[in-house]
């Protein structure tokens, strides 16, 4: 199965990029926009910050501009979300509602070290990585 697959490892890693991205970019929206039936939060609040930097990172990650530096600032965002709004329920994500906040980190982690592959603007400045 690898070898048939394989080929189109370019294309899933740039698929899970965008699509990541995109979920961390709707929760910028949902905190500062009140998008998805939810209330915005003050922009001078914690959730507030958090939605700038989601709308922000997750855009940048979307378009693959300076995806590295930009994926590894969100994987930080998500581990502190987890510890400061997850881990004080429960320490196991299945219990404490922090599963997202743990694939997005991780996810986010490997996009900062693997950089930003095919369909981004990074390639296209010749900053393609892996």
């Amino acid at each position: 199965m690898e070898k048939i697959l394989a080929p189109l490892a370019p294309y899933a890693y740039a698929l899970l990029r965008i699509v990541a991205a995109l979920v961390f970019f709707c929760h910028g929206g949902q905190k500062i926009f009140g998008w998805f039936d939810s209330e915005p939060a003050p922009l001078a609040s914690l959730f507030g910050v958090a939605g700038v930097i989601e709308l922000v990172l997750g855009t940048l990650i979307i378009i693959g501009l300076l995806t590295s530096l930009a994926a590894f600032i969100a994987s930080g965002e998500m581990a502190a979300a987890y510890f400061i709004a997850h881990l004080p329920k429960s320490f196991w994500p299945i219990e404490n509602g922090g599963e997202q906040a743990v694939l997005l980190c991780f996810i986010f982690l490997y996009v900062a070290t693997r950089g930003s592959g095919i369909w981004s603007i990074d390639a296209t400045r010749g900053r393609l990585s892996s």
